[in-house]
């Protein structure tokens, strides 16, 4: 399938942007508990995260892979999981603790790239694209409404998340660090 031109990396990750509102509004439609409203907002927030996958083989596809993508394809992951989390957390249904370190270590790490941003992006690794995807695994079966006797199951995911979060963010620091050198 061709994508026309007009359709970029970029104006993939700008739309991503737009339309995480409607995400958080299907979570708290109905107050919240409403089973056909979790599954929509699941399915928003899945789109959501495949058009950051789109965006990238797209940006590879073209070779348009600009410092600006670079930089706003990771805040553009933040804002969305982090609007879900804190959604889920205002619903009771995500423990703060949990939201609190992901974007505590999120939002840490993106203020750490703007100070360094001087010398260049820091494009991403594969431990930081598993974990991004663990979040958004472990986030989506938070929207779904799952049966109690899957909960293990869903924690386990968030667990494996939170991990590799902060291991990833003093990865992403010490990376840095060397680069300078």
């Amino acid at each position: 399938m061709k994508i026309p031109a007009f359709i970029t990396p970029n104006f993939i990750t700008v739309a991503r942007l737009i339309f995480v509102p409607v995400g958080a509004y299907t979570l708290f439609k109905n107050g919240g508990e409403d089973p056909k409203w979790q599954y929509i907002s699941w399915l928003v927030f899945f789109i959501l995260g495949l058009s950051d996958i789109a965006d990238g083989k797209l940006a590879r596809s073209r070779n348009s892979i600009t410092e600006f993508g670079k930089f706003l394809d990771p805040v553009a992951d933040k804002v969305m999981i982090g609007t879900a989390m804190i959604s889920l957390s205002i619903l009771g249904r995500l423990p703060w603790w949990i939201t609190v370190v992901i974007l505590v270590r999120e939002i840490g790490i993106t203020v750490f790239r703007l100070s360094i941003i001087k010398r260049g992006v820091i494009a991403a690794n594969k431990g930081g694209k598993i974990k991004s995807t663990m979040q958004n695994f472990g986030v989506g079966f938070y929207v779904l409404p799952l049966s109690p006797g899957l909960y293990w199951f869903r924690d386990g995911f968030m667990a494996v998340a939170v991990v590799l979060t902060i291991a990833t963010g003093f990865y992403y620091v010490q990376s840095a660090f060397k680069s300078a050198k």
